[in-house]
């Protein structure tokens, strides 16, 4: 995954630039850069893993229709990229009208657990999955962006196009509300109260 902290600002502005002007070598790195983040980003958002693959090569498909028109304006490319995700999810969803329950079949990748380990970790994703759908769009994003992706509450509210106050108050409300859907409301307060990081 693409970082400010891995790459410096330069090279991934002279990227950009190549990419934009059409280098294919450029938009390549780019892919390579992203293609996990967006993907984990789309996957905990969609039922299934198969979908998630869809979603996140119509990203990249966007990615490479948008670039000649692409402007460097002090927003992370990565903002972009992500948002282009949040918009084929909605899409999705508008387009399935939002049928709630249905049968989700990850594949996730083998951890050498026991059976299981490995069952009670997919019911466990299942539960958060099947929790997340019902808190808002925002709410899922400082989520993920926060615990899947380990963004910063100013990294997550530049890609958000939102204050860090308005970010960290998103984030709290999302994980009291999440607690509560899941059951552990009681010991979820009182480990939430201490998350201001």
């Amino acid at each position: 995954m693409w970082h400010n902290k891995d790459m410096p600002n330069q090279n991934e502005s002279q990227l950009l630039h190549r990419a934009c002007n059409g280098d294919r070598d450029a938009v390549a790195a780019l892919y390579r850069a992203h293609v996990q983040a967006i993907y984990r980003y789309i996957n905990y958002r969609v039922p299934d893993s198969t979908l998630a693959d869809d979603l996140t090569a119509e990203v990249f498909l966007r990615m490479v229709e948008g670039l000649p028109h692409y402007r460097m304006n002090g927003v992370p490319f990565e903002a972009w990229l992500y948002r282009i995700a949040a918009a084929r999810v909605a899409d999705y969803y508008r387009r399935r009208s939002r049928r709630p329950q249905e049968a989700l079949t990850d594949q996730e990748p083998d951890r050498g657990e026991s059976p299981e380990g490995k069952i009670q970790y997919a019911e466990e994703k299942d539960e958060l999955r099947a929790a997340l759908r019902n808190l808002t769009a925002d709410q899922q994003d400082v989520l993920l962006l926060r615990f899947v992706e380990r963004k910063s509450h100013a990294e997550v509210a530049a890609i958000m196009e939102k204050s860090i106050s308005a970010v960290k108050s998103t984030q709290h409300r999302a994980l009291t509300r999440l607690a509560e859907l899941m059951g552990i409301e009681n010991k979820g307060r009182h480990y939430l109260r201490g998350d201001n990081a």
